[in-house]
């Protein structure tokens, strides 16, 4: 789910950049600071969007730079487990299929894929029901629901578990037969 937060916090501005305005270059370290981080309350800061106030610098001893508190707006992106997205399969390989859901991606284990038995096809790098003979390969367009969520803190977003079993789920082509005969 996709949210705009207010953040507050302290942004330490070095003194060779006290030449420059000083509000753009809080919104520069701001940037550099916050965008692509992840909390796991949080999750993923995708872009500083609104910078709100700032501060009159104070310096601390020992240190010649200038402190400042600031408040500011971040859209972020944070998975809820049970929500329904689309997404882009970006990468199969033998144990399932990643899915990109925007700034993150999740993993459709191959128990996950379709109700039906998978395989693993490495040379068109695809997996395929035995039966069905549906196949899903990289760039397929699907409806997944979250399952799990996973994050940790840092640059790298945690493991998102995905699964396109259900009604209404799967590749989008999928769905749309599964329409079509419903209407027959």
């Amino acid at each position: 789910m996709y949210k705009i937060i207010t953040v507050r916090d302290t942004v330490r501005v070095p003194p060779n950049r006290f030449d420059e305005p000083v509000e753009e270059v809080i919104v520069d370290i701001l940037h550099k600071d916050y965008e692509g981080l992840t909390d796991k309350d949080v999750g993923t800061i995708l872009a500083i969007t609104e910078l709100k106030e700032i501060s009159t610098g104070r310096i601390i001893m020992g240190d010649g730079a200038s402190y400042h508190d600031v408040t500011f707006d971040a859209l972020v992106y944070k998975p809820e487990v049970n929500e329904v997205v689309l997404g882009e399969v970006v990468e199969i390989v033998e144990f399932g299929g990643f899915v990109r859901l925007g700034p993150i991606d999740g993993l459709v284990h191959v128990s996950q894929v379709m109700d039906d038995f998978v395989g693993y096809d490495k040379k068109k790098g695809a997996l395929y029901g035995k039966e069905s003979k549906r196949a899903l390969k990289e760039g397929d367009r699907v409806r997944v629901r979250v399952v799990t969520v996973s994050i940790r803190r840092g640059a790298r977003g945690g493991k998102i578990g995905l699964t396109m079993r259900q009604v209404g789920l799967g590749k989008l082509e999928w769905i749309e037969e599964a329409r079509k005969e419903a209407k027959a």
